[in-house]
């Protein structure tokens, strides 16, 4: 069956959710246990879901994972995070991530949050 995307951050978004409903069939109980794990960590908490969700982005810039930086784009919006603390958090990631995470923050954020803030309208 053929999608038909508004934009690449959709259809990425799309991949990924259609590639774990695969794993879930497949592999139903280690995806439960892995959902339940992640919903529990981005529980509100002593940190915001919004922090969270931050330094989730960060983590994923860092391990150039570009499913996760989309979704976790997705996250931060999701969360109320301005497109500033959004950026700040890129320019932490690049002091310990050096050009590789710069890379895909200059590109991948960037189009990531100008296509989610598309979807909206």
């Amino acid at each position: 069956m053929e999608m038909d995307f508004r934009n690449s951050t959709e259809a990425a978004l799309y991949e990924y959710k259609a590639g774990l409903g695969e794993f879930t069939k497949k592999m139903p109980s280690l995806a439960e246990k892995f959902n339940s794990f992640t919903e529990e960590c981005f529980k509100e908490g002593a940190l915001s879901k919004k922090d969270k969700q931050l330094i989730a982005l960060g983590i994923s810039l860092y391990s150039q994972d570009e499913y996760c930086i989309i979704y976790h784009v997705k996250g931060c919006l999701d969360e109320g995070c301005s497109e500033q603390e959004i950026l700040e958090a890129i320019g932490v990631t690049a002091a310990f991530g050096g050009g590789a995470s710069m890379s895909q923050a200059v590109t991948l954020v960037q189009e990531s949050i100008h296509e989610l803030n598309q979807l909206k309208q």
